[in-house]
């Protein structure tokens, strides 16, 4: 059976966009990028709150069409249009392309996911990922650190009750300046 897998882009204060939800902060350069795709390519499927799921498909379901792209994006593109995404919302009324929605119990999805696919599952969106979290249900965390700090905005991690333990189990630095941190949940 696979992990669930939360990888995001997170600021050095940890946090994953601003107060006004911009992402402008982040430097997904063409080495990241490749970096990312490959991430992309290694996971099942992936599992995306309404918020990151309505970002990303704001671009990438027609970004495959756009010429002028340069072929590392054009590659995340088709990579990312094959993959099926689970839509985890309880307001949205549907999804397009390659992508399921779904409104229960986020254990008992989980749970089902994890018996239709055999590889990893990756988890994008802070508030999903939070639910998660709270539950103990992550296996890895993948945070891709830049070098900016916001001072505010959506954080990676859930305020918790409990301490969370972690085993560090990769690391990366980007020529951007940003660094990548593996974790397994212990």
């Amino acid at each position: 059976m696979g992990k669930l897998i939360y990888l995001m882009n997170v600021s050095l204060d940890g946090f994953v966009e601003t107060p006004d939800r911009s992402l402008d902060w982040t430097v997904v350069d063409e080495q990241m990028h490749r970096w990312f795709t490959d991430q992309e390519r290694q996971t099942a499927a992936s599992l995306y709150g309404r918020g990151l799921y309505e970002t990303m498909s704001a671009f990438w379901p027609t970004a495959e069409s756009d010429p002028s792209l340069p072929d590392y994006m054009l590659d995340f593109a088709r990579v990312w249009n094959a993959k099926l995404k689970v839509v985890f919302s309880k307001t949205l009324k549907a999804v397009q392309g390659n992508s399921r929605l779904v409104t229960g119990d986020i254990g008992d999805e989980l749970a089902k996911l994890k018996l239709e696919f055999d590889g990893d599952l990756e988890v994008g969106g802070a508030t999903l990922a939070s639910a998660f979290i709270e539950r103990g249900l992550v296996d890895e965390y993948r945070l891709v650190i830049h070098p900016v700090v916001l001072g505010a905005g959506k954080p990676f991690f859930p305020d918790l009750s409990h301490r969370l333990g972690l085993k560090l189990t990769d690391t990366r630095t980007f020529d951007s300046g940003a660094v990548y941190l593996g974790y397994s949940a212990v």
